[in-house]
């Protein structure tokens, strides 16, 4: 049985290893599909580490047997690893929820764990190795129950409390992003993730506890059945990885003197009157202050009690207004670039309207409907 393990877990490294590259390199030559560089830089951390580091150490340490101490010394590294591991991937369910907002607790709680595990596997009993095989190394353990480690208790329970936390805050950061999620299919989702992504984590805690190498393979395994669909929503849908509870109420475009040339109304707002009247004041005061300051001084977010309002001025005398629950990149960068395709298809119109006294005909802008639902289309669902 154990034969068939071994190669089970050969095949599956070198799957998940030829995966893991491909997707890094298209994670490199893709970069605006992830929305920000924050998201960009997480996902290729996670994967690099998951597959890279942690899984080829994991692999080294139960396949391969070196001597006593140079395998007890890569499963330490495989477990700080997995530790890594875990805490990128709670920053990106923290970031699915809020963008670059992370909360002092939990995660003060994971870091001083860390620090825990650290200190704890400095000591030589931290581990131990059970070796049932006079083969002279280094040797191929093709009976993957040749070989087990053990954890002090320790060890053993900095891990499990870490791993019980992690899965604890992976379904409550899941539940919040669904009751507040614009899209409820959508969420479905993560939370189905967030199930499967607790199985290698309670397999690992199995293995501490009934200290079975039955537990240790199914957790490797397991964990590249997860890490494979992470693979393929990067590949194939990496909208998933966009704030998930961020909304958009409205899309004004204004002209230099105030007149409003077209707006788009996504979701209605309890303050959406509030930031209409705050948008043309917005735009209205930066006229004013344009022919006294430096176009680098320019205004451009306003908050009131529930909306933040952001501002993108162009040079052809119109300005972008988003009335938004919360700024964040993603929305940013889809606003320069619907601002540079609002510019080029109504060049001519924006251009006629440059003098202030010339009679603006509004209906010439109806076109930007479809730029926007094509532009904003992850926020119409």
């Amino acid at each position: 049985m154990y034969g068939i393990f071994f190669v089970l877990l050969e095949i599956g490294y070198f799957f998940i290893f030829c995966l893991c590259v491909f997707t890094l390199i298209h994670i490199i030559r893709f970069q605006k599909n992830s929305g920000v560089k924050m998201m960009v830089y997480l996902n290729f951390l996670n994967v690099f580490n998951a597959v890279i580091i942690y899984s080829s150490l994991y692999i080294s340490s139960i396949t391969i047997y070196f001597s006593d101490t140079i395998n007890v010394i890569l499963w330490k590294l495989s477990i700080v690893s997995g530790f890594v591991s875990l805490i990128l991937s709670s920053l990106i369910y923290t970031f699915l929820k809020e963008y670059k907002k992370v909360p002092d607790f939990p995660f003060l709680f994971f870091i001083g764990l860390f620090g825990f595990l650290i200190g704890a596997l400095l000591y030589p009993s931290s581990i131990q190795i059970e070796v049932n095989n006079s083969s002279i190394p280094p040797f191929f353990i093709l009976n993957l129950s040749e070989v087990n480690y053990s954890f002090n208790s320790i060890t053993g329970l900095i891990i499990i409390i870490f791993q019980s936390s992690i899965i604890f805050y992976y379904f409550l950061i899941s539940i919040r992003i669904y009751s507040k999620a614009r899209n409820k299919d959508a969420t479905k989702g993560l939370f189905y993730n967030t199930v499967i992504l607790t199985i290698p984590i309670l397999m690992y805690i199995l293995y501490i506890i009934y200290n079975h190498p039955i537990f240790r393979e199914l957790h490797i395994l397991s964990l590249w059945i997860t890490i494979t669909g992470v693979c393929i929503i990067i590949l194939k849908k990496p909208e998933m990885f966009l704030e998930l509870t961020n909304k958009i109420y409205y899309i004004n475009i204004y002209h230099k003197s105030g007149i409003l040339l077209y707006s788009y109304h996504f979701k209605k707002s309890q303050n959406e009157i509030d930031s209409t009247i705050w948008g043309k004041i917005l735009i209205g005061l930066n006229h004013i202050l344009s022919e006294f300051v430096d176009k680098q001084n320019q205004i451009d977010v306003l908050q009131t009690k529930n909306t933040e309002i952001i501002v993108d001025y162009d040079e052809y005398g119109f300005a972008v207004v988003l009335i938004t629950n919360k700024k964040n990149d993603i929305l940013q960068n889809l606003m320069k670039k619907f601002t540079i395709e609002f510019k080029t298809k109504f060049r001519e119109e924006l251009l006629e309207i440059q003098d202030l006294n010339k009679l603006i005909n509004v209906s010439e802008f109806t076109g930007t409907k479809d730029l926007i639902e094509k532009g904003f289309q992850l926020y119409l669902s």
